[in-house]
């Protein structure tokens, strides 16, 4: 089992979890060079917000886009567009990555941008 298949089954396992409480939730993306994350409804079909790197609105300003500081700026603005649509509170899923570092960033970001996790 190489790397991204042991990385998918803790994400499968989490998502399992997630799809039993029915809350919307807070799914992060992280490759070598940008950072993806995505609020889904409680069915898990809809995207209801939406921020990464790649966004000039969230990039601009930033001294790369691979950095714990693009990472918060990415929470930021995936809680102030959750916050716009409606959702207080969602269940964070770090798609079997580690909890540290960049998602870790996140977040705190989305956390002080007043999302509940």
């Amino acid at each position: 089992m190489n790397k991204n298949e042991s990385r998918l089954r803790r994400a499968k396992s989490t998502r399992a979890h997630i799809r039993e409480l029915a809350v919307p939730r807070l799914s992060v993306h992280r490759t070598g060079q940008h950072l993806y994350a995505q609020v889904f409804d409680a069915t898990g079909l809809n995207v209801v917000a939406a921020a990464s790197t790649v966004q000039k609105s969230v990039s601009e300003g930033l001294n790369g886009t691979k950095n714990c500081e693009a990472a918060a700026a990415v929470g930021k603005a995936v809680a102030e567009r959750a916050k716009a649509a409606g959702i207080e509170s969602v269940a964070f899923d770090r798609s079997g990555f580690r909890y540290h570092g960049r998602i870790k960033a996140l977040a705190d970001a989305a956390r002080e941008a007043g999302l509940k996790f």
